[in-house]
């Protein structure tokens, strides 16, 4: 049976108060996901082609842009109980819009988990042997999907290991590199690749996790409360962009080199490999969880289907390990580029319905008294598809300031005057099949 599949995790419905977390559960995992070896990955692909004062630049603009992206849709997530695909529905998308974008960042995620398991299976073949980069992508994919089949409980115990144990090793590496140079030099050093612009830089720092922070929700549905969604976020995103990033950018500096495995093995050898699972088992968790929410919410949407959240991960996970072998690693900086002007339109679109238009807010705490999901929802919000298109466009072809800035403020703009003007409407109705009561220990 699907249900023997591990837990479903209130993959439809919203997370009662019984079973929500302390905020240091919720936040070592938010930690884990900043504090991982994607910004490795990242502060060293800084690094190569920017100089160290740029890439901190570039770092400060893409973290104010991702901590105010996570802050707002983080709360929506805490009051409401509910994943980010599901919250689409009510907060400007619709029942149909919301299948869409749970799409999209299934796909997204999907495509993160195989780059994770990708960079892990680079080290794991060159310090270890036994099997090829191919071999180790499936079975670091499959590992982490075990993991994630048991939910947000086992993902947590997992934050508990992997994050410590990654902290001490890179700051073991960043140590045992950097005392073998000058540090000052290193600062004062020209990139040792093909330069990035400061604007290239900001939106690699925002593609690099704005698909993290506009699936906040999924993470804050189990928190207690607002003001533990803003700690948790401002910690981990500060701490994650600048203590990990910027030893990224050193360490390439240092190394002459944006390849993560060279920089890693090079200051500490075999350690290396420790460093490279546990940095990437804490990421790649919550992309094949996310990921897995955002189909359960496609498929019941589209299908009509209801698939229990356990299936839908082990089906994601199996898929992300064959992408991971199949070399998804050498699209990387492209792959940023477009999440980062794709994905922040939808934050800016829900945070302008939920906070100023608020169309369907009524029918949010209306449930929300009763325990439940609105009854029905919306099938699609034409303004709303619109709005979406035309910001990821300029955000993606207008070259003055930052696009994922560009994309973001555009959306929710244009969605707030669409809204004052009466065009943020409803297209067709849909009953929600799961709005019923969940019990607190549900």
């Amino acid at each position: 049976m699907a249900s023997a599949v591990g837990v479903d995790d209130y993959a439809l419905s919203r997370v009662p108060s019984g079973a929500r977390y302390s905020w240091w559960s919720v936040a070592v995992q938010r930690f884990g996901q900043i504090s991982a070896l994607s910004q490795f990955l990242l502060g060293a692909t800084l690094g190569f082609g920017m100089g160290f004062w740029q890439a901190f630049l570039a770092l400060t603009l893409g973290a104010v842009i991702l901590e105010v992206v996570a802050v707002f849709v983080g709360v929506i997530g805490v009051r409401e109980g509910l994943s980010t695909s599901m919250l689409a529905r009510w907060t400007g998308f619709g029942r149909a819009g919301s299948a869409v974008i749970g799409l999209a960042i299934g796909i997204s995620l999907i495509g993160w988990f195989g780059i994770q398991s990708a960079v892990s299976a680079q080290g794991l073949a060159s310090l270890v042997g036994v099997l090829p980069e191919w071999g180790w992508s499936l079975v670091f994919g499959l590992v982490v999907t075990a993991i994630v089949l048991w939910g947000f409980g086992s993902m947590a115990w997992t934050a508990y290991v992997t994050v410590p144990a990654f902290l001490i090793l890179v700051g073991w590496s960043i140590i045992s590199e950097l005392s073998r140079h000058d540090v000052g030099a290193l600062v004062a050093s020209a990139p040792p690749g093909p330069q990035l612009s400061l604007l290239e830089g900001t939106t690699l720092v925002a593609g690099g996790f704005i698909v993290g922070a506009i699936v906040t929700p999924d993470m804050t549905r189990f928190n207690r409360g607002v003001a533990d969604v803003v700690k948790q976020t401002l910690v981990g995103v500060t701490l994650g962009e600048y203590v990990i990033g910027m030893a990224g950018v050193l360490l390439a500096h240092a190394v002459g080199s944006s390849e993560i495995t060279t920089i890693v093995t090079s200051s500490v050898g075999w350690v290396g490999i420790l460093v490279i699972v546990a940095g990437t088992i804490k990421i790649n968790d919550w992309n094949l969880y996310s990921s897995g929410l955002g189909l359960v919410n496609f498929v019941g949407t589209v299908l009509g289907k209801k698939v229990h959240r356990g299936a839908a991960t082990a089906v994601i996970g199996l898929l992300g390990s064959v992408l991971a072998a199949a070399g998804i690693l050498d699209r990387f900086v492209d792959f940023l580029t477009l999440l980062g002007v794709v994905f922040p339109p939808i934050a800016g679109i829900m945070v302008a319905e939920y906070f100023v238009v608020r169309r369907w807010r009524g029918d949010l705490e209306e449930a929300k008294a009763r325990g439940t999901v609105p009854e029905q929802a919306p099938d699609w919000v034409p303004a709303t598809l619109a709005i979406w298109l035309v910001s990821a466009l300029v955000g993606r072809f207008v070259e003055v300031g930052l696009g994922s800035i560009n994309s973001l403020v555009l959306a929710f703009v244009l969605y707030v005057v669409a809204g004052k003007l009466g065009w943020v409407r409803g297209v067709g109705a849909h009953r929600t099949a799961d709005a019923v009561p969940q019990p607190a220990n549900a």
